[in-house]
């Protein structure tokens, strides 16, 4: 699974999802893409229990739920395809 923290409001957040878009479809079926607006009104109670540092925080969990990877600032595609198991 990769968890996306951002806002919808901030133009670097934007940018982001767009590569988010793309990785969601490149792998669909094989990857859960969820996102989280730090901004919404339950997003509070989440976002220390991620370990949100800034927008956009990516963090990728493997099948059984555990960290794999938490990157700030950019994703990293080639990062994502290397993280998922081989079919």
């Amino acid at each position: 699974m990769l968890l996306e923290l951002q806002s919808p409001n901030r133009p670097a957040c934007l940018a982001a999802s767009t590569v988010v878009d793309g990785i969601e479809r490149q792998h669909a079926g094989q990857l859960i893409v969820v996102r989280l607006d730090v901004q919404g009104p339950t997003a509070l109670p989440w976002l220390s229990r991620f370990g949100f540092l800034a927008t956009s925080t990516f963090l990728f969990y493997d099948a059984s739920g555990a960290e794999v990877w938490c990157g700030v600032g950019s994703i990293e595609v080639e990062r994502v395809t290397e993280s998922l198991p081989n079919p």
